[in-house]
């Protein structure tokens, strides 16, 4: 049995690859890998703008004290350049966006105006006021976007914005899915006494595609070896990853450990955690390959914290960390030292700060608990009991 960070390390460790590159239209991105920088090629903005819509004069002209009248020489809408320049007591009635003219300096919002036939009388601002300087957003030949990163809509919109109309990212790792056990059957069939309908599965499979990876779903194997042996190999020969939930424990009919041993490795099947202690991890026919357990919490947040990680990395994330807070627990939680427990947690912020407390009934089996959850409360190995008032570690999900 190792530590969850050991287990952790190991797993990515051994990711020794990243998934291939494509290409794709920059519509299509969203939730992709970068798998490479994407640089400026000009500056944006291409050159000095109004970012009101008003006039566009020479600060000199303006009257601290009070209206400055000047001439108004043309109109210029967004997406045209005027060709002349705005000299002495001159004035170019500008709209958002529109390149500042020879000369201006400075802009004048339509709200401080008063027109005069071929003139109009304007109010003090600060010199420079108003105009957007060439490149202030960003600079030709910067990096905007690091290779790793998981495009977001406004990452989309910029590359649009500098005439990008693909992007090169990773392809989707593909998963291989599949539950395990004659007590588990598909949701909608008829069940005998004694079996339950397949929850992870449909669990494990949303992780999958949360995670940015493809889910390929083979269904539920019974427990019949050669079955088994065959369904592996089929999902080690389609995937990138092989996912099984359920045979992974120290029962007689638990058969994945006993059939990856044949057709593969197993790195360790035992993590000091709870819930979710047994965690196969290996290879099936040269594939990496995680026997999450049976339980459905468990089975849940052995994919959280071991295969979302891997998959990430397999994806060409460059950032594979979550982000974690401290809190102050608000009820007592048991807790035994030596290994590390997960608590399913609702986490709210207080003007005290952050407080959590338990979604209730913390057993393996208790999917609600997940479903009730807004954190996971991590109690690191060497703790014990926790009392109202400490702090605890805390990873919003």
């Amino acid at each position: 049995m190792i530590p969850v960070a050991e287990a952790r390390a190991r797993i990515l460790a051994d990711v020794a690859t990243v998934a291939p590159e494509e290409t794709l239209p920059v519509a299509r991105g969203l939730g992709r890998v970068l798998a490479k920088d994407v640089r400026a090629p000009f500056d944006v903005p291409t050159a000095d703008n109004s970012a009101v819509d008003g006039f566009a004069v020479r600060a000199a002209d303006l009257d601290p004290g009070g209206r400055a009248r000047v001439r108004v020489v043309a109109d210029l809408p967004a997406g045209a350049v005027y060709e002349g320049g705005i000299g002495p007591h001159e004035a170019l009635r500008i709209m958002t966006g529109a390149p500042m003219p020879r000369g201006a300096d400075t802009v004048v919002p339509q709200e401080l105006s008063e027109s005069a036939g071929d003139w109009v009388d304007l109010r003090a601002v600060d010199p420079g006021a108003n105009v957007r300087s060439r490149g202030e957003d960003v600079q030709a030949g910067a990096v905007v976007l690091q290779a790793g990163a998981v495009l977001r809509p406004q990452d989309l919109g910029l590359v649009a914005s500098l005439g990008f109309a693909e992007v090169r990212v990773h392809r989707r790792p593909r998963v291989a899915l599949l539950s395990t056990g004659d007590e588990v059957v598909e949701p909608g069939q008829s069940r005998r006494p004694g079996q339950i309908y397949d929850a992870n599965r449909f669990s494990l499979g949303g992780m999958v595609e949360g995670a940015g990876a493809e889910a390929l779903d083979l269904g539920i194997v019974p427990d019949i070896r050669e079955r088994l042996l065959e369904r592996l190999l089929q999902a080690a020969g389609a995937a990138d990853v092989v996912l099984t939930s359920g045979g992974v424990s120290v029962g007689d009919y638990d058969l994945v450990k006993s059939v990856l041993g044949e057709i593969g490795s197993i790195d360790f099947w035992q993590v000091a955690m709870q819930p979710g202690r047994p965690l196969a991890v290996g290879r099936v026919a040269g594939t990496q390959f995680f026997g999450l357990p049976g339980n459905p919490v468990a089975s849940v947040l052995c994919f959280h914290l071991f295969v979302r990680p891997a998959l990430w990395k397999l994806g060409g994330r460059t950032r594979l960390d979550p982000e974690c807070v401290t809190a102050t627990a608000v009820e007592p939680m048991r807790k035994r030292a030596g290994r590390r427990e997960f608590k399913r947690g609702i986490l709210r912020f207080t003007d005290h700060g952050y407080e959590v407390s338990t979604t209730g009934p913390q057993g393996s089996g208790i999917l609600s608990s997940m479903v009730a959850a807004n954190c996971l409360i991590i109690l690191e190995e060497a703790r014990g009991d926790v009392t109202a008032g400490e702090r605890v570690l805390v990873e919003p999900i």
